[in-house]
């Protein structure tokens, strides 16, 4: 069977799906893999390095005609060469392996369906133990909790430790982070280790011990402990407990340097959690990284895709922050790719087996019909 491997296009996209080391092991396990002339550089992969590890490198025209499997970072969209929807320059039959994160894009999996792709979204994976190897929403979140830190700490004209010197002693810096989710831990763990003071809020009660084994203050809203579902991912909270939970935050928020937020519910829009007379009150110079704003945003005055100015304080919107560290993003997602086609796998060969867990919880479109209920029910 021949994987493809084309090259992203969705602006500001510098991963690949695929790096040399997994094209070496998808080979070696009896699969054919066709990559997209430089469809690695941005990542720091060459062509040289693919035809080394015994993949094949191609021009766009001639790689998508005999593809078995196509796997790709980002939701497929409109190529800026062909003029195509990249859904129709694939041929029927093919597994379609991406981000299409269909609960929130629901005509890509009608579309898909109807030109007869067979779409696995890895953002669907089910996070339980059998398919931790495959949890690419969990790998990229590593990185993107690192990364806002990193970007929070450049933008802040302050220092993160507790100095002492002969000029005086320097307070460390107070970061909040909003979401102990694989992102917010990451974070927390980041920000620890450069030397600051961090509290974390979550809705889930379960996370305290979390929080408090990586040295970060957790706080904690009366009535949290109903707030996770059974595939531990965050409950959609009500008004209510979304109101109570701003009272309590406000004073944090406005007390802190640096404002993180990371909370998503899948197939919704992004929570509310500071709003605009919270900025107002924060100390000037303070920073809020929003990692929600691709999904409508946690801070109400964020903007998609841009980093603002309001009140005094710095609002990133950053809606892709994996992407700015593409070589480990991708190392790390292509290994998730690779977990999953085992999985599917044997001598080189895909079966997709409908009752296994991990195929039905992914499995988007299959045979021309959309099939995932949750998506099913969102199209119209």
């Amino acid at each position: 069977m021949i994987i493809s491997i084309p090259k992203e296009i969705l602006p500001g996209e510098n991963r690949v799906a695929c790096v040399p080391e997994v094209a070496l092991k998808l080979v070696k396990s009896g699969f054919e893999v066709q990559v997209e002339k430089d469809a690695g550089l941005n990542a720091g992969f060459t062509n040289e390095m693919y035809v080394k590890a015994g993949a094949k490198v191609l021009n766009l025209d001639n790689l998508y005609s005999n593809a078995d499997i196509v796997a790709k970072v980002q939701r497929p969209t409109v190529h800026p060469i062909s003029g195509l929807h990249e859904i129709d320059l694939l041929r029927e039959g093919t597994i379609l392996i991406t981000f299409l994160y269909p609960l929130n894009y629901p005509e890509l999996a009608k579309k898909s369906a109807e030109k007869k792709i067979n779409v696995i979204s890895m953002d669907m994976i089910p996070r339980t133990t059998l398919a931790q190897k495959m949890d690419a929403l969990s790998s990229q979140a590593n990185i993107a909790g690192y990364k806002s830190v990193v970007m929070c700490a450049d933008t802040l004209g302050k220092i993160f430790p507790l100095m002492m010197t002969a000029a005086g002693t320097i307070s460390p810096a107070k970061v909040l982070i909003m979401g102990a989710g694989v992102a917010g831990l990451q974070a927390l763990g980041t920000a620890k280790r450069l030397g600051a003071v961090v509290e974390v809020s979550d809705i889930r009660a379960a996370a305290k011990e979390e929080v408090l084994s990586l040295g970060g203050k957790f706080i904690e809203v009366e009535g949290s402990e109903d707030m996770q579902d059974s595939g531990g991912y965050a409950k959609e909270a009500s008004p209510e407990f979304l109101k109570k939970q701003k009272e309590l935050i406000f004073k944090h928020v406005t007390e802190a340097d640096i404002v993180i937020t990371t909370a998503l519910v899948p197939g919704k829009k992004a929570p509310v959690l500071v709003t605009e007379e919270m900025v107002k009150n924060m100390r000037p110079g303070s920073v809020i990284l929003d990692m929600a704003v691709e999904f409508g945003g946690n801070c109400e005055v964020s903007e998609k895709g841009k980093t603002i100015k309001k009140y005094n304080v710095t609002i990133i919107g950053e809606t892709n922050l994996p992407s700015l560290v593409p070589t480990h993003a991708s190392e790390m997602y292509s290994k998730n790719i690779l977990a999953l086609i085992q999985h599917i796998s044997k001598d080189g060969k895909v079966e997709l087996k409908l009752e296994d867990e991990i195929i039905k919880g992914s499995l988007i479109t299959y045979n021309s019909e959309v099939i995932h209920e949750r998506v099913k029910n969102l199209i119209k």
